[in-house]
């Protein structure tokens, strides 16, 4: 009784247009990304720069939600009772800031 041994998983038959999507995925969350980082050294900390954080992450997990999780495919209702939600969330982060840095310019 033989076995072969792999030093690695192999899917058989590959899908070549599957290997490309994942590929891109992770080629438009790396730009993403970078440019984040790009932004972090570049502009001047304040509720510019942290929205566009917000926003910037917002996208990636959007992406994240449709290319990984398949909720591109699902029922659109199941989609928007997850996105709407995550849009009022970022809208709450930012008014709460904005809030914030008003009341020590109001208080002092």
């Amino acid at each position: 009784m033989e076995q072969d041994h792999k030093n690695g998983l192999e899917v058989i038959p590959k899908d070549p247009a599957k290997i490309k999507k994942i590929w891109m995925t992770a080629l438009i969350l790396l730009l993403i990304t970078a440019f984040e980082f790009v932004l972090a050294f570049t502009m001047p900390r304040g509720i510019l720069l942290y929205a566009l954080f917000i926003i910037l992450t917002v996208v990636k997990a959007y992406y994240i939600m449709m290319e990984f999780m398949h909720l591109g495919e699902e029922a659109k209702p199941l989609f928007y009772s997850i996105i709407i939600p995550v849009i009022f969330l970022v809208w709450l982060v930012i008014a709460l800031m904005k809030e914030g840095s008003e009341i020590f310019v109001t208080r002092w």
